[in-house]
Parts: structure tokens; C-alpha cells; sequence
């Protein structure tokens, strides 16, 4: 059972609350830190599901939160990795542009990054993706030899020990239903009724964030809506094809990165994720539904918005989600050579992505404070490369 009360209450067991967790007993030694997971285990959602990826930075915006804190974390991660013995391998990355197109949006890309403080970057040709990545075709690329590789379920495992380790609980099993404040104190309570009061509660809950940050008297918006990417990976000889990571060139309308390869620290190569959105708040896979949660969403004013204005986006990855012929089309303009036996279904993943009430997709993160309660709204890619200096910006706000 957790403690009755604690100086600090975090929500959420995933990557991003742990790194909180623990910086907050690093930076406030002795204090009583809980942290409160639905699950059984930790990690099991976006950080136990996701590709891996070591973000460099090329995409975000320079300035924003995403583009300052993802280069301020990487260091931080490489070596809290190293000295946790982590996997941490920087097998780089192509950008592949497919047409001549796509590669003058390339140029764009490579001054975005260099403001960004990426290091090493190339602009290469034809003959150049296939000296790094042989089998790979396109008409140009950006290499990013830094890119990385790593284990974030493992960091979130090692991260969870130093909380424990520094005095701090982790207690899973705990389901939060309402989180409410006065001037003093938080109070929690769970869905089995046990009630914990903390002088601060953290919420980062991903796919619950906007739940109960509501429940805490936050605003309506933004509200989390889930996209589903889906996985598949490279069986037999083919798993050969792929050295490190392979990426298409981003649509800038759109905060998702597009279908690619990702080699991981384990073997393994991914190919995917797609962005479909679910019918659940967990709808790991297409028959996972709950329809009074999606007419919940749908009465919100910014959902609506954004199925009206990207409804032939979603059916596009709806019909590459169920239609395994155009999901190979897709992906052989960057690795011809592979064929549909090639490719077996794996993991899924659910995205907590936060939307505006004018149905905007929000691409930064977004973190705001009600009282007593510090809530995430919005902590997508490059969340978990991000973890640890997100977590140096959230303890910030948080009252002592």
C-alpha cells in the first residue's frame, strides 16, 4: 500500500514520472516521494512500447521546448545509461527524400537542425545512402551519425531503482480516479478508494493526463487524443538489410515522423509505426473499442475539429493499416528489395498526443500548474529522450 501522505505524489509510472521521481530526490534530499502506477509493472505503456530512438533533434522547431530539451537530455541519458550499463549505440540515421521534391525540403531540414546544435550532420546523394545503407535507395539524404539507439524500458527500470534507493516509493496496482487541491495540499484518491495527500501531485499519466488534470480543475483542452502505431519487423535473412535506422522525409503538418526502420539494441529491426487513431484509450489493436469514450472525444470541440480537417490524412493510414499491399508500397521506396514475407506483425504502441480546441495537433510539450497539482498535458516523442531534462523543467515548477 502507498504512504497516507508525502511530500510529493507522482502519477504515472512511465519514463518521464520516474525521471521526475528522481530528480526531485536529487534536488530535495530526505523529502517523501511516491509514485503511483496503474499497472502492475512499470514502463508498460509509451516507454516499454516505443522504437528505441535516440532523438537528435533535427525536426523541432528551433527554440521550442522539444529542440532545447532534447539536446540539453542527450548527454544526460548517454551517460545515465553508460553508468547503468544501458545499451546506448549511436548507429545513425538517413532521411531519405524519394523524389527531387522531398530533397529541397531537405535543405530546409539541415538548416533546422544546425540551429538546433545537431552535430555531424551530411547532405548526401544517391550513391551515398548506399555506401551507408546498401540495401536503401532514394535521390537524397540527411545523415545524423550521432542518432542513437537504446533501451528506455530498462532506463525507466534503472531509474525506478535509484528512486527506491534514494528513500523514494514505487507503488503499482494503483489506479487514480480523482486528484483535487486546496491551498496546502493534494489529495488522491484511487479507484480502490485508498487515499493518498502529498503537498505537490505530479501528474504524468500519458494517456490519463487530460483526465485527471481535469479532475485536478485543469482546463478542458488539450485533450489527449490516441494514435496507434503499429509495428511490424524484419524476419529472416532480411533483418541483414538494415544497418541502422532508415526515415522518411517528415510531413511538416503533421508531429509524426512516417514509417521507418529501426534497428534496436536487441537485434531486432522495426518497421513502422503508422498513426491510426484508436477507438480506446488503450486500443493497442483495431478491435480494442470503447464507444462511450469516443463520443466523449468526439463532443469535445477540438477532436471534432481535427477529424473534419484531416479525415482523408487518417483514412490514408487506416488503408495502410489493414491493407498489407499498400503498407509494402509504402515502405519499399525506401528498401526495394523487401517483399511481404519479410515482414511479421509485432508491438503496438499508443501515442498520447494532445489536441488544441481549434483542432490544431500540438507538437510541443506542455506542462501547467493548477494549485497544488504540476500535470504533463502533452510529453509525445522525443518525450523519453527528452526524460531527464523534462524532468529538470517540471520539478522547476513544482512549490518546495
Amino acid at each position: 500500500m502507498p504512504p497516507a501522505d508525502a511530500d510529493y505524489a507522482v502519477v504515472g509510472g512511465g519514463i518521464v514520472g520516474l525521471a521526475v521521481a528522481r530528480q526531485l530526490l536529487l534536488e530535495r534530499p530526505g523529502s517523501a516521494v511516491v509514485v503511483l502506477e496503474r499497472e502492475r509493472e512499470i514502463a508498460t505503456h509509451q516507454t516499454g512500447r516505443n522504437s528505441g530512438v535516440v532523438h537528435a533533434g533535427i525536426y523541432y522547431p528551433p527554440g521550442s521546448q522539444k529542440a532545447t530539451l532534447t539536446r540539453r537530455a542527450i548527454p544526460l541519458l548517454c551517460a545515465f545509461a553508460r553508468e547503468k550499463q544501458v545499451p546506448y549505440e549511436e548507429c545513425g540515421k538517413l532521411v531519405i527524400a524519394t523524389s527531387p521534391d522531398e530533397s529541397a525540403r531537405l535543405a530546409g531540414l539541415l538548416d533546422n537542425a544546425a540551429a538546433n546544435g545537431v552535430p555531424g550532420l551530411q547532405l548526401v546523394d544517391g550513391a551515398g545512402i548506399r555506401e551507408l545503407e546498401p540495401a536503401a535507395a532514394g535521390h537524397a539524404a540527411i545523415w545524423s551519425p550521432t542518432t542513437a539507439i537504446t533501451d528506455f524500458a530498462a532506463l525507466a527500470k534503472a531509474m525506478c531503482d535509484d528512486v527506491t534507493l534514494m528513500g523514494g516509493s514505487v507503488i503499482t496496482g494503483i489506479e487514480v480516479a480523482v486528484i483535487t487541491s486546496t491551498s496546502s495540499r493534494a489529495r488522491i484518491t484511487a479507484a480502490d478508494r485508498t487515499i493518498v495527500t502529498a503537498g505537490t501531485v505530479v501528474i504524468c499519466a500519458g494517456l490519463d493526463s487530460d483526465r485527471l488534470a481535469r479532475t485536478a480543475g485543469g482546463a478542458v483542452d488539450p485533450a489527449i487524443v490516441p494514435f496507434r502505431g503499429e509495428y511490424k519487423h524484419l524476419v529472416g535473412p532480411s533483418r541483414g538489410l538494415v544497418n541502422g535506422l532508415i526515415y522518411p522525409v517528415p510531413d511538416p503538418r503533421y508531429p509524426f515522423l512516417g514509417v521507418h526502420f529501426t534497428r534496436t539494441v536487441h537485434g531486432e529491426v522495426l518497421v513502422g509505426p503508422n498513426a491510426v487513431p484508436a477507438l480506446a484509450r488503450n486500443g493497442y489493436r483495431w478491435r480494442d473499442i470503447d464507444a462511450q469514450y469516443v463520443g466523449e472525444l468526439m463532443r469535445l470541440p477540438g477532436v471534432w475539429r481535427l477529424a473534419v480537417r484531416h479525415w482523408r490524412r487518417g483514412s490514408m493510414e487506416a488503408w495502410r493499416s489493414l491493407n498489407q499491399r499498400a503498407y509494402l508500397r509504402e515502405i519499399q521506396q525506401y528498401v526495394p528489395s523487401i517483399q511481404s514475407e519479410d515482414l511479421s506483425p509485432t508491438r503496438s504502441g499508443v501515442r498520447a498526443q494532445a489536441v488544441g480546441r481549434d483542432g490544431d495537433l500540438i507538437s510541443d510539450f506542455v506542462v501547467t500548474r493548477t494549485g497544488r497539482v504540476v500535470a504533463v498535458r502533452n510529453a509525445p516523442s522525443p518525450g523519453a529522450t527528452a526524460s531527464l531534462a523534462l524532468a529538470e523543467e517540471i520539478v522547476a515548477q513544482v512549490p518546495g
